[in-house]
């Protein structure tokens, strides 16, 4: 969706300067395609998890939509790479940000070595929620691919006045399904990765589940952290088993 900003009047004292730090300024998809690269595994989604949980706080417009400054996308960068590199909880990384730590440059930092990507968990966190036809123009997936996921149980949608509609997280599934869907590979061979993470899960809620449902709302909290933070390990942990058994293909 195009988003208009209005141009102020150029005869206001600063009326030209404010209208460079809007030109600047950047739409939370702008956003996502801008560090897409960078970060694969980027979503709106995620994005305003963060903004949720204070590590972000964008300007917005008289209509409620979010415009990123640099300074924001700076943010988000060490945020996202705080995450993927160094393995840090939104505790920490909230630690690191107060301190004053802000990555300059695109990428990882002077000296590090970039690790495998990894997602971080959005949990209670859903957003916006997309009709079929949003997530085929979104993701460029067919209806029948679609219909084929839910059948096997790859996505979940959720039924409201008798539309099927889409969260984020279950769009950003179909566009991944779609790269595999590319090379030959079906819904009815993304079964093994549903059984996976229907055991993962079930392992990180065994582990968290009684301060999950505390009723202190500041353990609530670090639980939802750590979570976040075992579903990171969790995810790296999976790519470099799958990493060193493919190394057999070409030994």
């Amino acid at each position: 969706m195009a988003i208009r900003v209005d141009r102020p009047d150029m005869t206001v004292n600063g009326g030209e300067a404010e209208t460079r730090r809007r030109a600047k300024a950047m739409t939370i998809g702008a956003v996502c395609k801008a560090l897409g690269t960078d970060f694969p595994d980027i979503s709106i989604s995620k994005i305003r998890y963060l903004e949720d949980q204070k590590l972000l706080a964008p300007r917005r417009t008289p209509g409620g939509y979010r415009l990123y400054s640099a300074g924001d996308v700076a943010r988000l960068r060490t945020i996202l790479r705080l995450q993927r590199d160094e393995f840090l909880p939104l505790r920490v990384i909230r630690q690191e940000l107060a301190a004053g730590r802000i990555d300059t440059a695109p990428g990882p930092a002077q000296g590090e070595k970039r690790s495998a990507r990894r997602t971080s968990v959005t949990a209670g966190a859903s957003g916006t929620l997309h009709s079929l036809e949003e997530v085929l123009e979104e993701t460029g997936a067919e209806a029948r691919l679609v219909r084929e996921l839910e059948e096997f149980g790859v996505i979940r949608g959720q039924a409201r006045d008798g539309t099927q509609y889409y969260d984020d997280t279950e769009c950003e599934i179909v566009r991944a399904v779609t790269e595999l869907a590319r090379h030959g590979v079906a819904g009815r061979n993304l079964r093994v990765f549903r059984t996976s993470a229907d055991r993962e899960s079930a392992l990180l809620q065994q582990i968290l589940a009684p301060a999950l449902r505390s009723r202190n709302p500041d353990r609530r909290k670090e639980a939802l952290e750590t979570l976040e933070n075992l579903a990171a390990v969790a995810t790296h942990l999976k790519h470099l088993l799958l990493i060193r058994d493919l190394r057999q293909l070409t030994g």
